[in-house]
């Protein structure tokens, strides 16, 4: 019989996923199995979800809001978050320019289908977060990417940005984000001011994508929201999950001009119809009561990137910056990758996988951010202070067992180095 089964779309053959997620599940797997695995390779939280958003969640189910709600977003909610952002970011918002939906990231498609039509060209700062790709495909869009470098800071290239603008016939948008996953270069209140002129009085539009505004290791996070017109030009994305430790709960909200908020609010109505209003109020009260709370969190995890980046500064072949912002620290290793003939995900992978029966470490190779990540591995910082150390000694001790590295890559050629 001839095969009837409905053929796949194009963009569904080609869709790639954050691989954070699938390294994540094979590490589960080992773990299962017995293999005892440091675990940093996911963006997530090791401490508890604030306290005040638990108490209201809770409170907030009880008391019956388990509905529907609005799709931009509850009024009362979208006002704090307007309060919030105008006090701590300095950005001109009243809560017609706030939408809330589950999470940051559905924002990334929302700003896709607002404003990109198949052909245009946006630009892409790589290494990248994986999701960017695919939402760029979902309209036909073509990235541009340009290379954030180890000796620049990882800071945006201004350079490349007014040759984006001035030269790209079809130049339509910018994602930014600051401050950067993977590397944790954080864009200066100088370098928005930039690009906020080289943006202002043309028709491109700019994906302020800002989830680790909490994490900033030196002075404080600046939003490109809060240059002059650039409400009207961008999209600024923002989660609970980094700052509140509510990666669960899916909550997230973006600011923007009120058209934009508007248009992004029937979006979500004719795909998600809203965030959950329970969590939506748990939100609300951890903007208005656990400042103090989220801040002693935010030095926990500053205090973990140096105690790791010392650590990884120790270990020869490798090149590491203490970043700038997030919980991950962005080291080079290229040096190690080029003597054992490996690729860095190679070497993540082997660390995970094949280096010892008994124990693993997940963290994720440049790769998977994009062929600018090359040479680098991604850790986060989610795991105890003790677990941070015995991670990287593991991964000195690893990289000298040259006769496993041999019998990984005699069973996973792909990740020869060529």
């Amino acid at each position: 019989m001839p095969d009837t089964t409905p053929p796949l779309s194009a963009f569904a053959r080609g869709l790639t996923a954050e691989t954070a997620f699938d390294v994540l599940a094979v590490a589960k797997r080992l773990k299962a199995a017995g293999k005892d695995v440091i675990e940093l390779q996911i963006g997530d939280s090791p401490y508890p979800s604030s306290s005040s958003a638990i108490r209201a969640g809770k409170q907030a189910i009880d008391a019956g809001h388990t509905r529907y709600a609005p799709s931009l977003g509850l009024p009362e909610f979208r006002e704090t978050i307007a309060r919030t952002v105008r006090a701590e970011f300095g950005i001109p918002a009243g809560p017609e320019n706030v939408v809330v939906a589950p999470g940051a990231k559905p924002f990334e498609q929302f700003f896709c289908e607002l404003f990109l039509e198949p052909g245009d060209a946006v630009l892409v700062f790589q290494p990248a977060f994986p999701t960017y790709e695919p939402n760029l495909a979902r309209r036909g869009a073509r990235p541009v990417y340009v290379p954030l470098r180890q000796e620049d800071e990882f800071r945006p290239d201004l350079g490349a940005v007014e040759r984006f603008i001035k030269s790209e016939p079809k130049a339509r948008a910018i994602f930014l984000n600051s401050p950067h996953n993977p590397t944790g270069g954080v864009a200066t209140k100088e370098d928005l001011a930039a690009i906020a002129d080289l943006v202002r009085g043309t028709g491109i539009a700019v994906l302020s994508d800002e989830p680790y505004c909490h994490m900033v290791w030196a002075g404080r996070h600046h939003s490109l929201l809060a240059e002059p017109g650039m409400l009207d030009h961008a999209v600024g994305a923002f989660t609970f999950s980094k700052s509140y430790s509510m990666s669960g709960w899916r909550l997230g909200y973006a600011v923007t001009s009120a058209r934009n908020a508007d248009l992004i609010g029937k979006m979500i109505n004719t795909s998600l119809s809203c965030a959950p209003p329970f969590v939506q109020l748990a939100g609300k009260a951890a903007l208005e009561d656990d400042a103090a709370g989220r801040d002693a969190t935010m030095a926990k995890f500053r205090a973990k990137v140096e105690l790791l980046v010392g650590e990884l500064a120790k270990v020869e072949g490798v090149t590491v910056r203490m970043p700038a912002g997030t919980f991950y620290v962005f080291p080079n290793v290229d040096p190690i990758c080029r003597r054992l003939g490996i690729t860095s995900h190679g070497l993540a992978m082997y660390l995970l996988e094949g280096a010892d029966d008994r124990r693993g470490v997940a963290c994720l190779g440049g790769e998977c951010f994009g062929a600018a990540g090359r040479g680098f591995v991604r850790f986060s910082c989610a795991e105890p202070d003790d677990r941070l150390v015995d991670a990287v000694r593991f991964l000195a001790e690893a990289v000298t067992r040259a006769d496993r590295v041999r019998a990984f890559l005699d069973a996973n050629p792909k990740y020869r180095l060529q």
